[in-house]
């Protein structure tokens, strides 16, 4: 089977997308203007959506990327969160937007935003394209939100299943007899 045969639903498509990251590219804009912004995609999973959300945006920007681990090949987190790669950049003083391809059960970006906190930039927000509330295990909110997704495992657009999928250019959901244990 080919990787669009796995997948049982389309619950985005290319086209809305594309519209969903122009809204939140104006949002930004707006938001960010005067201001030194820093983008940082959490990889690998919003490596596209960051570089098609910062064309999005129309004030300067830079961009930096982290690396972390919480799931292994698995299909739910394990808790633990490990930082494989670190920034480049220094935060101190700048204006950071976290760039995140999901937001779900919360416990990653929970840790990643306390560690960013901790490097002194001037102010600190969170970006997801997709937002998973049912999973939610902390209190974390994002503050630029694409669409809010159902507890279904979700794969296209930068998401993977065990490194798979992540080419797909749609957001759809996996057939569960893929990814059964």
């Amino acid at each position: 089977m080919g990787l669009h045969e796995d997948v049982g639903e389309i619950l985005f498509t290319a086209d809305q997308i594309d519209e969903i990251v122009k809204r939140i590219g104006d949002q930004v804009s707006r938001d960010y203007a005067d201001k030194d912004l820093v983008m940082i995609s959490v990889l690998k999973g919003s490596l596209i959506f960051m570089a098609d959300l910062m064309r999005a945006i129309t004030v300067p920007c830079s961009i930096d990327f982290l690396s972390v681990s919480s799931y292994g090949a698995g299909t739910t987190t394990t808790g633990e969160v490990r930082i494989l790669k670190d920034l480049d950049t220094t935060l101190e003083g700048k204006d950071v937007l976290v760039v995140e391809d999901i937001l779900d059960s919360g416990m990653t970006l929970s840790f990643l935003l306390n560690n960013l906190q901790a490097r002194h930039p001037r102010s600190i927000r969170l970006c997801t394209l997709l937002d998973k509330p049912e999973r939610r295990r902390v209190d974390i909110k994002a503050d630029y939100v694409g669409v809010q997704v159902p507890d279904k495992f979700i794969v296209g657009y930068g998401l993977d299943y065990a490194e798979k999928y992540r080419n797909l250019p749609y957001i759809g959901v996996l057939k569960p007899e893929i990814y059964a244990e």
